[in-house]
C-alpha cells in the first residue's frame, strides 16, 4: 500500500482505495464472463432462438452493469461523499460562530488517510479559532478591569479632595495617588498601543549593529534607587563589550520590563542578577532574582496578555510588559526562555544573534549592594 509521511500524524495513505480493490474487480469480472459463456452456452441447449440469447446476454449485462454501478455508488458515497458532507456542514457551523464543531475522522489512528489527515486539521483549526475568541473575550474583560479600576481610584479621591478641612498632609496624599493611578492608566494605553502596532507591524525593527553591554549598564542605572530602597543586592556580570545587531531602542523595553520585574517582584533584602555571555554565534542576556517564584501553570502563561500571577491585581502592573518582551525579541530574531520555581525565584533569559563585530575582549564584574 503507498503511503506518505505527515508531519503531524505519521504514516498516512495517499489513496482511500486500497490495491485489493483491483483484485476484487478482476475476479468480479473473470466470474460474470464465466457466467456469461455459461450462460450462452444454457439458453443453446434449451432453444435455438438467436433473439432470445441476445436478450437473455444483454439482460444479464445489464443486471452486472447495475450492479457495479450500485458498487461504485457506494464506494463513492462512503469514500467521499459522506466526509465532504459533513467537513462542509461543520465549515457552515464554524462560519456561524460555532466553534465547538468537532468532525471524527473516519480511521483509527494506525489507518489513517489524507481525508482524515484534513479532517483531523480542520478539527484543529476550529479548536484554534475557539481560543482566539476565548482571547478576546479575556481581553476586553482584562482592558475594562485595568482601566476601570484607576478611575474609580482616581474618581474617589477627586471627591475626597472636595473636603476643605483636610489637612496638607492627607491632601498630599490624594494627590499622590491620583497621580499613581493616572501614571498606571497612561502606562496601560501606551503599552496597548505599542503592542497594537507591534503585532501589525507598523513599527519595523530598525536593525543595526550596536553595543549591548553599555545598553544593559545603562538600564540597570535606571533602577538604581529602587533597589536601594528595597536593600536589595544587584549584580552585574557583563562582558566589555558585545555586539549584537538589532534594534536598540525595541531592545531597551526589553531590558527595561525584565529588569522592573525582577526588582518589583523581588522582596526587601533579596538579590537580582544581570547576566550577559557570548559565544561566536550568539549574545545571552539573563535576569535572575530571588523573588516568590512561579508555577508551572503560570510560566506557560507568562508571555500572555493581561496574564498576572497574582490574580487579585495586588502588584502595580498590567500584564502587558512581558507580551512586549516576547514581541520584540522575535521580531529581532531573538529567543527568550524562563525558568523558575515557586518560592526559588526566576530567571529569563534573553537569546540574540551576534553581530559581525562582536569580539569579546574580556569579562568584568560590578556589583551594587
Amino acid at each position: 500500500m503507498r503511503r506518505m509521511r505527515d508531519s503531524a500524524y505519521g504514516l498516512v495513505r495517499i489513496s482511500r482505495f486500497p490495491l485489493s480493490l483491483f483484485a476484487v474487480i478482476f475476479g468480479g469480472l473473470l466470474a460474470a464472463s464465466g457466467v456469461h459463456v455459461g450462460l450462452i452456452l444454457l439458453v443453446q441447449a434449451l432453444t435455438r432462438s438467436e433473439m432470445v440469447l441476445v436478450h437473455v446476454v444483454l439482460l444479464y449485462w445489464a443486471l452486472v452493469s447495475l450492479s457495479m454501478t450500485l458498487l461504485t455508488r457506494y464506494l463513492m458515497r462512503n469514500t467521499y461523499e459522506k466526509p465532504m458532507q459533513a467537513l462542509a456542514e461543520a465549515t457552515r457551523q464554524v462560519a456561524e460562530g460555532d466553534f465547538s464543531v468537532y468532525v471524527p475522522p473516519y480511521h483509527t489512528a494506525d489507518k489513517l488517510d489524507y481525508l482524515d489527515a484534513m479532517i483531523l486539521d480542520f478539527n484543529k483549526m476550529v479548536a484554534e479559532l475557539g481560543s482566539i475568541e476565548t482571547l478576546k473575550t479575556d481581553f476586553f474583560s482584562n482592558v475594562s478591569h485595568e482601566i476601570k479600576t484607576p478611575l474609580a481610584v482616581i474618581q474617589n479621591t477627586a471627591q475626597l479632595l472636595r473636603d476643605e478641612t483636610l489637612p496638607p498632609a492627607k491632601r498630599a496624599e490624594y494627590v499622590d495617588a491620583i497621580e499613581r493611578y493616572a501614571r498606571r492608566l497612561t502606562d496601560l494605553i501606551t503599552n496597548l498601543l505599542k503592542l497594537n502596532k507591534l503585532e501589525k507591524q507598523e513599527i519595523q525593527p530598525k536593525m543595526e549593529p550596536y553595543d549591548v553591554c553599555a545598553q544593559l549598564a545603562e538600564c540597570a542605572l535606571l533602577f538604581e534607587d529602587r533597589w536601594e530602597e528595597k536593600g536589595i543586592e544587584f549584580t552585574a556580570e557583563l562582558e566589555d563589550r558585545a555586539v549584537v545587531e538589532a534594534d536598540a531602542s525595541l531592545l531597551e523595553l526589553v531590558w527595561n520590563n525584565l529588569l522592573s520585574n525582577a526588582v518589583k517582584f523581588t522582596e526587601p533584602g533579596g538579590a537580582v542578577t544581570l547576566r550577559q555571555t557570548s559565544t561566536a554565534d550568539a549574545v545571552e542576556v539573563s535576569v535572575s532574582d530571588t523573588g516568590c517564584g512561579m508555577d508551572e501553570e503560570t510560566i506557560r502563561h507568562i508571555f500572555d496578555k493581561f496574564y498576572q500571577g497574582d490574580t487579585s491585581h495586588a502588584t502595580e502592573g498590567n500584564g502587558l510588559g512581558l507580551a512586549l518582551v516576547l514581541r520584540i525579541v522575535r521580531m529581532v530574531g531573538g529567543a527568550i526562555s524562563v525558568a523558575s520555581e515557586p518560592g526559588a525565584g526566576s530567571t529569563f533569559t534573553v537569546r540574540l544573534p551576534a553581530g559581525p563585530a562582536n569580539h569579546p575582549s574580556g569579562k568584568g564584574a560590578v556589583q551594587h549592594e
